[in-house]
């Protein structure tokens, strides 16, 4: 079906990711003993280079735009000629996708200080590395110190490992990625700029063969092509493209194509369509944090497989999923940033459609679902570099209707996943700094549930997995997880639902006590404390870097500026022919005058005004309908006067006195925010809890293996490979 693609995969070098793991019993973390002396940083003054690249690419460097293929033409050798068969000097290279290494420094026969290459256009975000070395030399002890990382704290500095890959024994014994390295260390850089600290990782290694090529990593590598690889693969399968429509959701900046994938049962009947209710699932937003795509691979090798409860998933809900929103930081290696140098993740609520199209496109696509149907579930997949385990990041609710039901859906997935999911570690705390966040957008849009969930670089400190490493078997595992408990979370039987409830309860009620023993102060809690402001009793959370952000960049803060005010123009040139109710009440009042006077000159004597309030209805029916149209966004009109004695004769200013007052009292009877729908009727109920009438069928035989011959024509995109260089 796509032979260009099959032939460009075919030809592909880098190691593949899916190969079987013969040390899937994991490692236990190897710890640093601290004797060992600290190595001091050398530098190239002292040393010798033999690997480098430019900071910032140029016209004529080694990344321009993302091409099928890659960089056309000849790419300049970088790394040192050797001088013979005796030359034992390591060859460097990171220019391929996904790959991140700036320059390499010889300081010693074995031992190399290594540089990162900091996210483009930035001057930080070290932290994802991705590199190849050739020429291995087997039984000598070579040492690698990453010198230019930014962040105090690691979890290497409590037994996380760099992971090594090595040609040789990936095709000799199908070894694939490992976990690799002694006398790890994680220090503060003995050099100061003056600007800001740096920080050191520094490692030993043996390698398992002569002449081997090998590669090392921050963590196991999920690429563009990875995607598109298994992408094809659900393109190509007659089932499943049955039930997963794949769709370009726009384009990134550099041009790479991202998908949204819309995963679910042929409905039988439009009602039953209209009834599901919709899943959101994001990914690589951060494009270093690969844990977020083998955590999204393993959702998808689920829901698209032929499992019953799959099945059940897809017939009661709509799964739109967007599993790389940042192609282009992956493809060039960047650790949290796109191609516009900034953290896609701090500007959901952007209005610049041109410089954050991914972001842009599918806040647009999730505003337009809520319009169409309820959205259960937003969670946007992310990776950890300072806490172990699996969490969440979520929102709390103000409404004390449905008082911890965010809370629900993380506890059950901790009690399915106990030895990978930590509850303890989830946070529901909305901070300023995160108001640009997709948890925090996607929250304030409407919807409950709105997550960001963080997988760790490290492993697990819970259970059978405690003191291991994470595979991506398991966190592939996680993903199959998440579908179990949107299974759980939407059972018609609601004892689980409400046992976790009761379970939070009473949780937060210690911790409520907690909180205030430290404070030193004693309060009686029966009754008020469930009051307490939840946003108190939590502490902040440390996101996996920095919570700020950065900001525009200067060139387009006055593009942002002028948009704001176009788009304020608009709304006030749109909003013109609005009026308020005062304003509609004097028109009113005006215009019964006109009419009282005009049938007090024709009508007998002795009608009056009551003979006008017969003819009043007509009126209103005409005003309110023709009104309608003009106030989508309006609260409702008022009603007509209904109820009122027909034969009452009231005045021009007791009419009016009469209309302002059932305005008064209607407005204090709605509620605040209340607005005219035109969209179709839909279950806007925020609570996990199904009203009676809309409980999902759980027949799992509702539809048959055989369609009955019915066959569906669908026209995908051409999927393009996007090499780097």
């Amino acid at each position: 079906m796509f032979p260009a693609l099959e032939t460009e995969l075919k030809q592909q070098t880098l190691p593949d990711p899916y190969e079987d793991f013969m040390y899937h019993h994991l490692q236990y973390y190897g710890y640093f003993k601290g004797n060992e002396k600290l190595p001091e940083i050398v530098g190239e003054e002292k040393g010798t280079v033999v690997y480098q690249l430019d900071s910032v690419p140029s016209e004529d460097s080694y990344f321009t735009s993302s091409r099928v293929g890659g960089k056309r033409g000849i790419i300049k050798e970088l790394a040192v000629t050797l001088q013979g068969p005796e030359d034992n000097t390591l060859l460097f290279e990171s220019r391929f996708e996904s790959g991140n290494l700036q320059k390499a420094v010889r300081v010693n026969t074995y031992e190399y200080e290594l540089t990162l290459r900091t996210d483009l256009y930035t001057n930080k975000h070290t932290q994802w590395f991705y590199f190849r070395v050739q020429n291995t030399r087997k039984d000598v002890t070579y040492r690698f110190t990453i010198v230019n990382l930014l962040k105090p704290k690691s979890l290497y500095t409590i037994g996380m490992k760099p992971l090594m890959y090595s040609q040789l024994d990936a095709s000799t014994h199908s070894i694939g990625w490992r976990r690799e390295g002694d006398e790890i260390r994680y220090y503060r850089n003995n050099t100061d700029d003056g600007q800001q600290p740096f920080y050191c990782l520094t490692w030993t290694i043996q390698f398992p063969h002569d002449q081997d090529t090998c590669f090392f990593a921050h963590f196991y590598p999920y690429t563009y092509t990875d995607l598109q690889c298994f992408l094809l693969s659900v393109a190509n399968s007659p089932v499943q493209s049955q039930f997963c429509k794949l769709r370009t959701l726009c384009r990134s900046l550099a041009g790479n194509t991202i998908y949204l994938l819309t995963i679910t049962n042929p409905a039988r009947t439009p009602q039953e369509a209209a009834a599901k209710k919709a899943v959101v699932l994001t990914a690589r937003v951060h494009p270093g944090e690969s844990n977020g795509s083998w955590i999204m691979k393993g959702f998808l090798d689920f829901i698209l497989s032929n499992s019953p409860d799959a099945q059940l998933l897809r017939d009661i809900f709509i799964f739109k999923v967007v599993p790389m929103l940042n192609p282009d930081g992956v493809i060039v290696g960047n650790y949290r940033c796109s191609l516009a140098g900034r953290d896609l993740n701090r500007h959901y609520k952007t209005i610049l459609k041109e410089s954050f199209p991914c972001i842009w496109h599918t806040r647009n696509m999730i505003k337009r679902l809520l319009e169409e149907r309820e959205v259960l579930l937003y969670c946007d997949f992310h990776g950890h570099s300072r806490k172990n385990n699996i969490f969440l990041y979520g929102c709390n609710n103000n409404d004390r209707k449905f008082w911890l039901h965010e809370r629900v859906f993380p506890l059950m997935l901790s009690k399915n996943a106990p030895d990978k999911f930590s509850f303890h570690s989830c946070n529901f705390k909305v901070q300023k700094c995160k108001e640009g966040t997709g948890r925090v957008v996607m929250w304030r849009m409407g919807i409950l549930n709105s997550y960001t969930m963080e997988s760790t670089f490290g492993g697990s400190t819970l259970g059978n997995k405690r003191d291991t490493h994470f595979t991506p078997e398991d966190l592939k595992s996680l993903g199959y997880h998440v579908c179990d408990t949107l299974l759980d979370f939407c059972d018609p039987d609601r004892t689980k639902f409400m046992q976790c409830l009761a379970e939070l309860k009473e949780l937060l009620q210690q911790e409520i006590h907690k909180k205030f023993n430290e404070l030193g102060q004693d309060m009686d809690l029966e009754g008020s404390w469930s009051d307490i402001s939840l946003s108190d009793i939590e502490s902040s959370t440390s996101g996996s870097d920095s919570s700020l952000s950065d900001g525009l960049p200067v060139h387009l803060l006055n593009t942002a500026d002028e948009l704001n005010q176009k788009k304020k123009m608009y709304k006030k040139k749109r909003r013109k022919p609005l009026q308020s109710r005062k304003q509609r009440n004097k028109q009113y009042q005006k215009s019964n005058l006109m009419q009282e006077s005009k049938l007090t000159e024709d009508a007998p004597e002795g009608a009056g005004f009551a003979s006008t309030l017969q003819k009043q209805p007509a009126f209103f029916k005409n005003s309110e309908n023709t009104s309608s149209s003009m106030m989508k966004n309006e609260k409702p009109r008022l009603n007509e006067l209904n109820g009122r004695d027909k034969g009452t004769s009231l005045g021009p200013s007791k009419m009016t006195t009469l209309i302002l007052t059932k305005n008064k009292e209607r407005m204090q009877r709605e509620k605040p925010g209340f607005t005219v729908s035109c969209s179709p009727k839909r279950n806007t109920n925020p609570s996990q809890e199904p009203a009676p009438d809309t409980k999902p069928n759980w027949s799992r035989n509702r539809y048959p293996a055989t369609k009955g011959g019915r066959t569906t024509a669908v026209v995908y995109p051409s999927l393009h490979i996007y090499t780097y260089p």
